[in-house]
């Protein structure tokens, strides 16, 4: 189908759809699985955890480099280079025989999908006009929900089978995903003409990182006196703020911080960082509450999951639309809100708590993360040039994977402090159903710790997002200079710069005439 059709923008939205179908999906079926891996791999906590951390982090890591990349050779061929070695690391992923092997292959992963985070908002962004952004981008979350819907639920019934299939599962996927790629997509932006990669920034910012996450990882399991926990913290307080002042200084940053001028992208970028901190431990949290102190089967912890996934479902396409037509400011700041209640009630569970409060509470929280994600993103992506939007799509997962990364890390420390070791392996390995509540009762007090911080971290998030401007959308593309002339320049909601646009070209239109 031709670029300029006007069916085009559906069938780029089911290819980057796809993509975030299969993300969702991966990370819900491994998380699920995590309790089988560390009985059949016989590997540490430590080491279990870093299966998950070591993805993000080459995801978060690479995806600015990522969206540099398609910025400057063409986001279709990135996009789908994403999927082809994302089909190669999941197939390498199934044959691994320890855990050290397994986090080498997940690296990889990361890196597939890197490519696949920072060009889907980019794709659709190209392919959409901006009254119709937030739907488009609550599609995109809509199907993700689908996809951390189905993830537990399909990761239950694959360890049913073999670990090996969590994996593999993901290979006729991506490849699939390639092959659509090829078929739908057209390339829509004009290339960045500056061919210039920022190694030393990158390289900064990939120790400082990992650096900062290991010392926290760790320092719940080991004490916050281990020479490694301090000498990792140190690194991190001394590369992170260096990554910084090398981004100000560098012709072609890894992180372009110009586009931070913008308020309204500010604000949204900070939004979604607090929101991976927020929310992405949860669900870790959560298998481990099921599988571990109520010993739950992976299928039934994953069909306990799903309220989470269904909340967002239902949310995420209505905050899209009400966005489009009201601006994103308020309905961001609300998801928050009700993400921050969710999580406070879940305060509430026991060991022996009935499951209608889990997943209401679990519902809930994924209302508000619903309302929140799509209109946020829309916001970022329709605040910044059409050249751009690579490295800002890269950007905005760059923060929110930051996010996610630091939370598992801290509800980790969090958890795992001041629980005999032999509690920790049993709830951690799913083999918790024997103990007594008099024993997990230090790990449901930590859980509940960990919860409080998650949902004051989240009110934090909510008065972040109203810090931004009214969304004014970008009105330069098919607008005429002389009815941009005619624009007020104080913010608007987007419904009334719409409007506002509408009657400026009329006007022109009739003085032409």
């Amino acid at each position: 189908m031709a670029a300029g059709h006007e069916n085009y923008k559906w069938w780029a939205l089911s290819c980057t759809s796809l993509g975030m179908l299969l993300a969702a999906t991966n990370s819900g079926t491994l998380i699920i699985a995590l309790p089988d891996l560390e009985r059949s791999l016989h590997t540490s906590l430590l080491a279990l955890v870093w299966v998950i951390l070591a993805y993000l982090i080459a995801a978060t890591v690479l995806v600015l480099m990522a969206g540099r990349l398609s910025d400057l050779f063409g986001r279709k061929r990135a996009y789908i280079g994403g999927f082809l070695v994302f089909a190669l690391a999941s197939l390498g992923a199934g044959f691994s025989s320890d855990a050290t092997v397994l986090i080498l292959w997940r690296v990889l992963q990361g890196i597939g999908s890197a490519f696949l985070f920072a060009n889907a908002a980019a794709l659709v962004t190209d392919a959409f006009p901006h009254e119709e952004l937030g739907l488009a981008m609550g599609t995109n979350t809509m199907v993700a929900a689908i996809g951390l819907a189905i993830g537990p639920v399909l990761g239950g019934a694959l360890v049913a089978i073999s670990w090996h299939w969590v994996f593999w599962f993901n290979v006729p996927l991506a490849l699939g995903g390639a092959v659509w790629g090829m078929v739908i997509l057209r390339e829509l932006a004009k290339r960045d003409p500056a061919p210039s990669y920022d190694v030393l920034g990158t390289v900064t910012f990939v120790v400082g990182l990992t650096c900062l996450v290991f010392a926290v990882s760790r320092g719940g399991l080991s004490g916050w006196k281990d020479s490694l926990v301090i000498g990792g913290l140190i690194a991190a307080a001394v590369l992170l703020p260096l990554w910084a002042l090398i981004e100000r200084r560098s012709r072609a940053p890894m992180l372009d911080l110009s586009l931070f001028k913008s308020r309204l992208f500010a604000a949204a970028t900070a939004a979604a960082f607090i929101n991976g901190l927020a929310r992405f431990a949860l669900m870790f949290l959560f298998v481990f509450y099921f599988q571990g102190a109520q010993g739950n089967s992976p299928i039934q912890a994953g069909v306990k999951l799903i309220p989470l996934a269904i909340g967002m479902l239902i949310a995420s396409p209505l905050s899209g639309i009400y966005a489009d037509r009201h601006g994103s400011r308020g309905l961001s700041a609300l998801g928050m809100l009700v993400s921050a209640a969710g999580l406070a009630l879940m305060t509430t569970l026991e060991v022996h708590s009935p499951y209608w409060q889990s997943s209401l509470w679990l519902a809930i929280v994924g209302v508000g993360s619903g309302m929140f994600n799509s209109p946020n993103t829309a916001a970022m992506m329709g605040s910044v040039p059409a050249n751009r939007r690579g490295i800002a799509a890269g950007a905005r997962t760059l923060v929110q994977n930051t996010g996610a990364v630091l939370s598992i890390a801290f509800v980790l420390a969090i958890v795992t402090s001041s629980i005999p070791k032999s509690t920790l392996f049993a709830v951690f390995s799913g083999l918790a159903k024997g103990l007594s509540q008099e024993k997990l009762n230090p790990f449901i007090a930590n859980m509940h710790v960990a919860l409080w911080t998650l949902a004051a971290t989240s009110l934090i998030g909510a008065m972040v997002c109203l810090l931004r401007p009214r969304h004014l959308p970008a009105l330069d593309e098919g607008v005429p200079q002389s009815a941009r002339a005619g624009l007020p320049t104080e913010p608007l909601v987007l419904g009334e710069a719409l409007a506002e646009r509408d009657r400026a070209g009329s006007v022109t239109a009739g003085t032409r005439a």
